[in-house]
């Protein structure tokens, strides 16, 4: 069983989508599929390594729209298939712990994700962009899974 979440440390973002369990959690774990939605609107991925297995690495370049490149690393925790998908993110900047859930609703899929920070100082650090950043970040999921294109204006537009 998992240990509480502290809520003083942690960033929570829940969204239900209209897709089985199975499929939500293969958009997060195929690497093939998640590369297409990961990260805020605009950014694109480059995926160097995705070990999908406790201990694995997960090592991508996050593309942002002005051409700055994020290197990132993360270390697979755990994989409960179709129902939980634990990580650590590791380096360059801003550890935190990602536990992310999915629970079968009626018509689709409740997906909560936590985020969960060293220190209540860098969490609130992250809580200036992170909400936003990972409401992106759904939405870009649920325009893969329903085979939509979405819009990704740029920041400066109305």
């Amino acid at each position: 069983m998992a240990e509480p979440i502290d809520p003083t440390r942690s960033i929570t973002t829940t969204r239900v989508v209209g897709a089985s369990r199975e499929r939500v959690f293969r958009a997060w774990t195929d690497p093939t599929v998640l590369s297409k939605w990961w990260g805020p609107n605009g950014f694109t991925n480059t995926f160097h390594t995705f070990e999908l297995r406790p201990g694995g690495t997960w090592d991508l370049t996050m593309h942002a729209p002005d051409g700055a490149n994020y290197p990132n690393t993360s270390v697979f925790v755990e994989i409960a298939p179709n129902q939980r998908l634990v990580f650590d993110h590791i380096k360059p900047m801003h550890p935190f712990r990602a536990e992310v859930t999915f629970t079968e609703e009626e018509g689709g899929t409740l997906i909560t994700w936590h985020m969960i920070h060293p220190t209540v100082e860098e969490c609130e650090r992250m809580r200036t962009f992170v909400p936003q950043a990972n409401e992106e970040n759904l939405d870009k999921l649920e325009a893969e899974l329903y085979g939509l294109e979405i819009s990704r204006p740029n920041s400066n537009e109305p």
